[in-house]
């Protein structure tokens, strides 16, 4: 799918009929799509493909008439991916008068605040970049609040149903780190490259400001990954101690009624009438007990005979 934007009033709206587009995004491209962009624009199939590889590196290349650029963003957060939040790559392919847009999802990629005001298509390439630092930085307030929410479930838990939750956000904090140093790699080569890409003396600010921005969300999303590793041996820890307490309580409870079961069940054996018929239930009741006493005692005592066997071997 191909959406035209045009640069009017420093905004970025929708093209009419009429004019010529400077912004070119495409979403998913088909093969008509994937031949105009390879052979009519020149851009190398590889890079095409780099564009919708959500396991790709951010990188810049210098490729003659255009510079291609691969950088990671956050994907969107869908309900059946269970607390795992993914990155995905964008390339960005700047012309001397047009930029193209590839990705793999359809996002409302021109509707941040940083799009109010651009003046060229430097410009937008930079905020694109720019707008995906402040997703992460969204996705990371919201990993933050989940994480809390399940802490709390996880003090009077049982199973491993939260853990395994937290286990997943972590992995997320790890493709979240990966990304936004490769992003931060990615953002020191065009620094390096800015003659080369023309960029303007407030555009070079503009980079500079986006490099401080990524340094910190990295720093934030470093912070929250350690936190969550560093706690995740006393999170099992509290798990188990739950258990621990509600086996406790639960043998309190068997404790109470057993006595109650064993007289109940000797009580109303048949074997035992059949086995004291003709005595006098003063001395059978006695002796039947002596004799279970006994035999419990015996079962102990080789039941540690053979512990002691075990220890030994």
């Amino acid at each position: 799918m191909k959406k035209e934007y045009c640069l009017c009033d420093h905004k970025i709206l929708p093209c009419q009929e009429d004019e010529k587009p400077h912004v070119l995004l495409y979403i998913m491209p088909d093969a008509e799509e994937t031949k105009y962009l390879v052979n009519d624009c020149g851009i190398d199939e590889y890079n095409l493909q780099s564009s919708l590889d959500p396991d790709e590196l951010s990188r810049y290349e210098s490729d003659g008439e255009h510079v291609a650029i691969i950088f990671k963003r956050p994907r969107i957060y869908k309900a059946q991916d269970d607390l795992t939040f993914k990155a995905a790559s964008t390339g960005m392919f700047l012309f001397a008068d047009r930029l193209i847009v590839v990705m793999d999802e359809e996002l409302d990629v021109f509707n941040f605040k940083q799009f109010h005001r651009v003046q060229s298509v430097r410009e937008v390439m930079l905020k694109l970049i720019f707008s995906s630092i402040f997703h992460f930085l969204g996705h990371l307030k919201v990993i933050n609040f989940i994480s809390s929410e399940i802490e709390q479930k996880i003090s009077h838990s049982f199973g491993n149903k939260y853990l395994l939750n937290l286990f997943a956000i972590e992995k997320s904090l790890i493709y979240y780190l990966n990304s936004i140093n490769s992003n931060s790699s990615l953002l020191e080569r065009m620094k390096m490259h800015a003659p080369q890409l023309g960029l303007a003396e407030n555009e070079r600010e503009l980079l500079d400001d986006i490099i401080i921005e990524n340094q910190q969300c990295y720093k934030q999303a470093e912070i929250y990954s350690n936190i969550l590793v560093g706690m995740g041996d006393a999170r099992a820890s509290i798990v188990n101690n739950n258990l621990s307490i509600f086996m406790k309580r639960l043998t309190v409870i068997t404790m109470i009624f057993a006595p109650l079961n064993f007289f109940a069940g000797v009580g109303g054996m048949s074997e035992f009438s059949m086995m004291t018929t003709g005595y006098p239930w003063k001395i059978a009741y006695p002796l039947f007990l002596v004799g279970m006493v006994l035999i419990a005692f015996f079962t102990y005592w080789w039941i540690r005979r053979v512990e002691r066997r075990e220890r030994r071997k």
